[in-house]
């Protein structure tokens, strides 16, 4: 399967343990954070010592090794907000496709609003279950942090193998 491919595959780990790192964060820091994985690891954006990095990403690598596979689901992650803008848009839009005048637009424009709207509601379980599925991977296998590096103020790189 595509999703088992090893660059793919790393990825969704790292995607994993990356939100995983988060919830770990979020319960002894406040304000704004996030994250980018790619195959070789993960970068933290946020005010974080480069202990609270250290400590937090190997609590959270343990919890998912022993079975702890929700926290690898985010809310605030990217897959929940393309979710929600592709379902939000692709219905408003095929309601206004319809129209033929400016005149019916303006009709059109409720049930376009009425459309994006419920898009915005099919995209709240819909995006965890894609994160689930497709972004990430809670199944750490042999995943080790090599290392972390501050990068500058407000931004970690950690290296995983």
């Amino acid at each position: 399967m595509i999703l088992d491919l090893p660059y793919i595959l790393e990825t969704r780990r790292n995607h994993a343990l990356e939100h995983a790192t988060l919830h770990m964060l979020e319960r002894s820091h406040k304000g704004r954070m996030a994250g980018h994985s790619n195959p070789t690891g993960f970068f933290l954006l946020g005010d974080f010592s480069i202990q609270d990095v250290w400590s937090n990403a190997t609590e959270a690598l343990e919890r998912l090794r022993e079975g702890e596979s929700g926290l690898a689901i985010h809310e605030g992650c990217g897959t929940n907000f393309a979710t929600t803008a592709l379902l939000a848009g692709t219905l408003s839009w095929s309601v206004m496709r319809l129209a033929k005048s400016t005149l019916t637009r303006l009709v059109l424009l409720p049930l376009a609003v009425t459309f994006a709207i419920l898009g915005v509601l099919l995209a709240r379980p819909l995006g965890p279950i894609l994160q689930q599925r497709y972004t990430t991977d809670a199944n750490m296998g042999n995943m080790q942090i090599l290392d972390i590096i501050p990068i500058r103020k407000g931004v970690h790189r950690v290296i995983t193998k």
